[in-house]
Parts: C-alpha cells; sequence; structure tokens
C-alpha cells in the first residue's frame, strides 16, 4: 500500500467513526489525482464543522503534496442561486461594520457595483454565486470585515459553502486574540443567541466557548457561529445550558 492509499483507508475510518465528522445521506467521495499525491475530497457534510475537521484531518497526513476542496455543507434549505445572492446582498449592504465597504456582484461579462466604497476606502467586496457555493473576493479594510462577511454569507440558509478570498488591505497580523474578538462580534450580533453569559478564548486557533445559555438549541448555534468564523480550526463548546 502506498503513503497516499493508507491516506485514504484513514480517512474513510474517520468518516465511519469520528464523533464530530456528520455525513448526510449523500456520500463523501475521496480519491487521488493522477499522480497519486493531491487528495480530492468532494461530497456533502451534515455542517461546517464536519467539513474543517476533516480537511484538517487531511491536511495532518503524510505523503500529500494538496488538498483539493470540493465538500459541501447541507443547506438547511433548499434555494436556488439568485435567492441565496440576494440574501447575502441584503446582508452586506444592512450590516453598520460594512458600511463604509463597497460591494459588487460578479455576473457574466463583468462586475455591477451594488454600492461604492466610501470616500477615502479602499476596494470593495466582490461576490457570486454558483450552486449555492457564494465566493468573496476583492479587499476589505480589516481582517475583523473580511470575517464578518464570511459569517453574513453563512447565515443564509440556502448556502451550503463559502469560499473566503478577500485580501486586507493594508495587511494586518493575524492573532488568537483577533480571533476571539471576531467571534465574540459574531455571537453578539446573532439575533437568536444571547451571548451575553458566553466567554470567547482562543489558543493556536482553537476556540473555547465556556458561559451558559438558555436552551440547547442556542448552544449548537454558538458553535456553529464560532466554526463560521474564517481562521477557526476548532472548536471546544464547553457552554452549559440553564435549565428552568
Amino acid at each position: 500500500m502506498t503513503p497516499s492509499e493508507s491516506v485514504l483507508d484513514t480517512l474513510r475510518e474517520a468518516l465511519e467513526h469520528h464523533p464530530n465528522i456528520h455525513r448526510t445521506q449523500r456520500p463523501v467521495k475521496l480519491s487521488l489525482a493522477d499522480d497519486g499525491d493531491v487528495l480530492i475530497l468532494e461530497g456533502e457534510v451534515e455542517d461546517v464543522a464536519s467539513k474543517k475537521l476533516l480537511l484538517e484531518l487531511a491536511a495532518t497526513q503524510k505523503g500529500l503534496s494538496g488538498i483539493v476542496d470540493r465538500l459541501h455543507v447541507a443547506p438547511a434549505r433548499p434555494m436556488s442561486d439568485t435567492e441565496v445572492c440576494q440574501h447575502v446582498v441584503d446582508a452586506l449592504l444592512d450590516e453598520p461594520a460594512l458600511r463604509d465597504c463597497g460591494v459588487r456582484l460578479r455576473e457574466d461579462g463583468g462586475a455591477r457595483v451594488l454600492r461604492p466604497a466610501a470616500p477615502g476606502v479602499r476596494g470593495a467586496i466582490e461576490l457570486r454565486v454558483e450552486d449555492g457555493v457564494v465566493t468573496l473576493d476583492g479587499d476589505i479594510n480589516s481582517l475583523a470585515a473580511k470575517r464578518l462577511a464570511g459569517v453574513l454569507a453563512w447565515w443564509v440558509p440556502g448556502v451550503c459553502d463559502v469560499v473566503n478570498g478577500l485580501g486586507v488591505e493594508p495587511p494586518e497580523r493575524d492573532s488568537d486574540a483577533e480571533i476571539s474578538e471576531a467571534v465574540h462580534v459574531v455571537l453578539e450580533k446573532d439575533p437568536f443567541i444571547d451571548a451575553a453569559d458566553i466567554s470567547v478564548d482562543t489558543h493556536d486557533r482553537t476556540v473555547t466557548l465556556r458561559g451558559v445559555v438558555h436552551a440547547e438549541t442556542q448552544r449548537r448555534m454558538a458553535e456553529n457561529d464560532a466554526w463560521f468564523v474564517f481562521g477557526v480550526d476548532k472548536v471546544e463548546n464547553q457552554l452549559a445550558v440553564l435549565t428552568p
């Protein structure tokens, strides 16, 4: 057995038995490119946690020179690309923290300006939607804004993946503190979560949520929100649910 073939066996075992990697009825296909050392992941998993955990596991395997990510997350409800696009556009335009950012929609033949950037602000968010996958390109003025834009896209129920390719100009140095702040902001913005008693700590891109929420649904939503944040590799959910 070649090293790359052993990688396939390891990942198939994880798909079968990993407690936090959840499949749907649609299969996940694992294969190797013709050169034998590039892994191709395609298919559908239940949530963004499953997608990130499987990709992280694949990245730790020896004998691979690259990974092609074609994994999708099962959408919360079916939506057309037109519907997804409109919801993402509305979310970006309505978000006060992004009010100075320009927004463009990538269409056949070019990009249509939906809102120009504020005077003195460089760059803009350019988005496109294809088969439920939202791609964000262009430049934005902070890592916090990049992360928030990505989460707003993830929150649209018909989205099955978000490719956050936004650049940050001027460049910023990332840190665990930046990630914690981004997760905290997202939790506070989520209308379905009471974030008053939730604390966020990050170490080596692993986010730990502590505190209390008022329902199991809030506990799950808080964890999903943390996973949605660009740069988060793992989430430890230590939230407790208050009982009446």
